[in-house]
């Protein structure tokens, strides 16, 4: 008796398939892209642009990395875990200490008249300074700004600044910013030293 061969499947285009699959895949997936830090880049400097006025030095609170991964915050060594009380209290500066920043009177939209800190931050690392600090850094700062804010909003709309931000209300959101406007100003990394 003869032997009968099984039917073959014509497996050919399957490479074909597969490979068109692997395309439309690559094409139409998204990635998620949420890393980096989020910073407000400064405008371009103009050749005719005047300089900007000076800042008074109780305006700007001094944040220094250097390469032996210390922190000198305003001429004092501080540890992390410090950094984000301190820049709180510059921020708000709740006492109308002397020392620490002026505030001018602002009409904010579903605010009113608010005294506003003329504050800035300013951060300087060192070339040697960490990664690993210049991130820490950056993340207390962050978390200062947010605590503030959350904190004016939940005394004034009786819910957090976040809360305000997933809900989309740009309104309140903009108020609370003008209130507490994150001016972070870094400047070019250099030798400061280690010591």
């Amino acid at each position: 008796m003869a032997r009968k061969e099984a039917p073959e499947i014509n497996a050919s285009s399957m490479a074909d398939i597969a490979f068109l699959l692997l395309v439309f895949f690559l094409v139409t997936t998204t990635m998620d892209s949420s890393f980096g830090l989020m910073r407000k880049l400064p405008p371009p400097i103009l050749e005719n642009q005047p300089d900007p006025p000076p800042i008074k030095e109780r305006n700007v609170f001094v944040v220094l990395a250097n390469a032996n991964d210390q922190l000198l915050v305003e001429g004092q060594l501080m540890d992390i875990k410090d950094l984000r009380a301190a820049a709180k209290e510059f921020i708000v500066n709740p006492n109308n200490l002397s020392d620490l920043p002026e505030k001018r009177v602002k009409t904010i939209p579903l605010l009113g008249e608010v005294p506003v800190s003329k504050q800035v931050i300013s951060l300087q690392n060192d070339k040697g300074t960490s990664y690993d600090l210049y991130i820490q850094v950056q993340n207390e700062l962050a978390a200062a700004y947010s605590e503030v804010r959350n904190e004016l909003a939940k005394s004034e709309f009786n819910t957090s600044y976040d809360e305000l931000l997933e809900r989309g209300e740009e309104e309140k959101v903009k108020a609370i910013r003008a209130v507490y406007p994150q001016r972070i100003s870094e400047a070019e990394p250099k030798d400061v030293g280690g010591n």
